[in-house]
C-alpha cells in the first residue's frame, strides 16, 4: 500500500514538474509574448520587469482588470458599436457603458439590457452612467436614440433597428440605393431590391422596426412615441412587443455569445477568427457562456498558447 501511495505521489509531482515547464518560456520567446500582450491588451509597451516574467500569460487576469485595458477597450468596443465618433461626448454611449461595465465587473449583457441612462448631466455637464429602472443598456439614452432615429418619412426607425442587431450579433447590410429620388417609403422598400432585407429575412428590418418606438418631429424637438399594438413575429418567427423583448431575444441567442468572441479576437489579434482559430473559438464560447463576462472572453483567447508562438 506504501508503494501504491508513493508511485501516486511521484506521479503527481511529475505531472506538476512538467505544467511547471511548460509555464516557462526561453527569454526570447517570453519577451516577444510581453510585448504583444502589452501592445494587444494596454496598447503601450511592456515594463521591463513583464518582460522578465517567465510566464507572461500567467498575468493576463490582471492585465485585464487594469485601468489602461479597461480605457483602450472601450474605446475599441465604442468602434464597433458606430461606423463614426458620434458629434457629442453623449453621442458616444457604447464607450461610457463599456467603461462602466468592465470597471464593474458586470456581464457582458449588461451593456444591452442594463438599468442604465448614459447622458450629459445636467449638473456638471460630464456624461454620466446613471441607475435607471426604465434603461435598456444605451439603447434607451436619448442622445442615442436621437443619432440612430433615422430619416423614414413615417418615423419607423429602421437605423435603430439596424443598429440593435449590429451591435449585439453583429449584424452587417449595405445599403442598396441612395440614389437621389429614390422611394424610401414603406411602399418603395417592398420593390424588388429592397424588398428581402426589409420585409422576407430573418432580420427583416421594416418588421423588427415595427415593435420599435416612433420618430414624432425632426431636429431638435424629436421626440418618440411607444409602441401600443400586440406581439408582432420577428427574428425568424419570434413573438416580441417592444424594444426590451427584441433586445432579450438578441442577447440570449447563440449568434450574441458569437459575435462577442469574434470581438475578442478582432481585438486581440486585429482580425476575426479563421478556421485553424476552431478549438480555441469553442473554448472562448464555452467559457463567455459560463461566465458572462467580455473579459472571460479575451483571456480564453489571450491565455491560449498559439497566441504567444
Amino acid at each position: 500500500m506504501m508503494t501504491l501511495q508513493k508511485n501516486i505521489l511521484l506521479a503527481v509531482l511529475a505531472v506538476s514538474a512538467m505544467a511547471s515547464a511548460q509555464a516557462t518560456m526561453p527569454a526570447d520567446k517570453a519577451e516577444r509574448c510581453a510585448t504583444r500582450l502589452s501592445i494587444a491588451l494596454l496598447g503601450k509597451s511592456a515594463s521591463t520587469t513583464f518582460i522578465a516574467n517567465p510566464d507572461p500569460q500567467s498575468q493576463v487576469d490582471q492585465m485585464l482588470a487594469s485601468a489602461d485595458f479597461i480605457e483602450r477597450f472601450s474605446r475599441f468596443s465604442n468602434s464597433q458599436m458606430n461606423d463614426d465618433p458620434g458629434d457629442l461626448p453623449e453621442a458616444d454611449s457604447a464607450y461610457y457603458l463599456t467603461k462602466y461595465v468592465l470597471t464593474n465587473n458586470r456581464p457582458w449583457s449588461d451593456l444591452f439590457l442594463g438599468a442604465y441612462n448614459v447622458d450629459k448631466d445636467a449638473t456638471t455637464g460630464t456624461v454620466m452612467v446613471k441607475a435607471d429602472p426604465n434603461g435598456l443598456g444605451y439603447f434607451r439614452s436619448m442622445p442615442w436614440l436621437k443619432r440612430y432615429a433615422g430619416n423614414e418619412p413615417a418615423g419607423i426607425k429602421i437605423s435603430t433597428a439596424y443598429r440593435m442587431m449590429n451591435n449585439t450579433v453583429g449584424l452587417k447590410l449595405v445599403a442598396s440605393t441612395n440614389a437621389p429620388g429614390a422611394d424610401v417609403s414603406a411602399t418603395g422598400r417592398q420593390a424588388a431590391g429592397c424588398r428581402p432585407c426589409h420585409y422576407d429575412s430573418w432580420f427583416a428590418l421594416d418588421k423588427t422596426a415595427g415593435v420599435l418606438s416612433k420618430r414624432v418631429g425632426t431636429g431638435a424637438n424629436v421626440t418618440f412615441a411607444a409602441y401600443t399594438g400586440p406581439a408582432m413575429p420577428v427574428l425568424g418567427g419570434i413573438m416580441i412587443q417592444n424594444d426590451k423583448e427584441l433586445m432579450t431575444a438578441l442577447v440570449q441567442s447563440e449568434a450574441f455569445r458569437f459575435n462577442t468572441c469574434r470581438m475578442a479576437f478582432r481585438y486581440l489579434y486585429g482580425r476575426a477568427e479563421q478556421t485553424c482559430d476552431g478549438p480555441v473559438f469553442d473554448q472562448c464560447m464555452q467559457e463567455f457562456t459560463a461566465k458572462g463576462t467580455v473579459q472571460s472572453a479575451l483571456a480564453v483567447v489571450a491565455k491560449n498558447s498559439a497566441y504567444c508562438q
